[in-house]
């Protein structure tokens, strides 16, 4: 038997998954296998395959573990098993791929055997892919703010979502940052979804404004939380509820109560801790997929800060086309004034 162990089986579902390698250590800090790795998954199995039921699906992959070389795997694998259902999504660059979009619990495995740790969903389902399902805020700490500052910027954003007839669902990134989830009608188009993300980091800003940034640069931010809007954009994802992050402690992404942000901490949630609370509260978000809202609110809210306020469009990431009514996409400490309108960052 190598270092590695013979292959084991894992069943999920009544279905059998072939983990190789299952010694493998992923995370030398904490001795943690890809095993361990995989039974975690396994653990928290419903809620995982609640956040990522039959959405296209990018892979974070760690084959040798965190320490190793990592890539996104966006394509589908050539050895994807039948039983996995793919969806076709289109890029900015109007390249499409077929992804995985998985169905069942062992999907989730499967992946792991992979040395996938991280789950990177669209906000779309399959068979609607150009029009999202849910409006992602990510809370971004810059430098010299925590995640006790995204909590603050979370509790006015709960707030500003009541005052809209909205609910939201937060969770913690993995890292400093919060992220905030809310269930909407598959109405809208990504830009419209992301005008309604802007919108929402205006009124934080305003609310905040020593507080928190929607400024694109990061020469512009400052010491603030960043509502990182582009998240929203297309083939821009988040990693989903209980995804492992490649971090030396092996933290996860965990879901929360609104009740419970003032007293914990993102360390708080690793792979040896999540399934001890998921065995005692289940999954804490289950009830997200029972509601949808609207995005009329925000979005005439978005017409009445343009018209009254001049307040357009922000930029888009380098990597994107020129998008209609953006505004010019150049860091300003590099801007000249003949600056053509929609010049690239250079």
């Amino acid at each position: 038997m190598g270092a590695a162990g013979a292959a084991v089986e894992l069943e999920a579902g009544g279905r059998a998954v072939r983990l190789s390698s299952p010694a493998k250590i992923y995370f030398p800090e904490r001795g943690f296998t890809k095993l361990d790795v995989a039974r975690y998954y396994l653990a928290v199995g419903p809620g995982i395959l609640r956040a990522l039921r039959n959405r296209p699906t990018t892979l974070e992959r760690y084959p040798e573990g965190v320490e190793g070389e990592f890539f996104y795997q966006k394509r589908a694998p050539k050895n994807l098993p039948d039983w996995i259902p793919t969806a076709r999504i289109e890029f900015p660059s109007g390249r499409s791929a077929d992804e995985i979009c998985p169905t069942e619990v062992a999907a989730v495995l499967w992946a792991a055997n992979l040395g996938a740790l991280t789950f990177h969903p669209w906000p779309v389902r399959r068979g609607r892919t150009d029009h999202p399902d849910e409006l992602r805020i990510d809370l971004d700490p810059q430098p010299g703010t925590d995640f006790k500052d995204a909590v603050r910027t979370a509790h006015e954003l709960h707030s500003f979502l009541d005052e809209l007839g909205m609910r939201g669902w937060p969770k913690t990134s993995g890292g400093r940052g919060l992220h905030v989830f809310v269930p909407i009608e598959p109405r809208w188009t990504f830009t419209d979804v992301r005008r309604a993300a802007i919108t929402i980091g205006r009124h934080l800003e305003r609310r905040n404004p020593g507080r928190v940034t929607t400024a694109w640069w990061k020469e512009e931010r400052g010491e603030k939380i960043f509502v990182d809007y582009n998240q929203t954009a297309r083939d821009r994802t988040i990693a989903c509820a209980y995804s492992v992050r490649p971090r030396p402690h092996a933290p996860v992404s965990a879901p929360l109560r609104w009740e419970e942000l003032d007293d914990v901490a993102p360390q708080d949630f690793d792979i040896a801790t999540m399934p001890v609370r998921y065995a005692e509260l289940g999954d804490v978000h289950a009830d997200m997929e029972e509601h949808a809202y609207s995005l009329e609110g925000l979005l005439e809210l978005a017409d009445r800060h343009e018209r009254d306020q001049g307040l357009g469009d922000l930029p888009y990431p380098p990597d994107y086309p020129k998008m209609p009514g953006e505004p010019k996409r150049v860091q300003p400490s590099r801007a000249r004034p003949e600056d053509e309108e929609g010049q690239q960052e250079g």
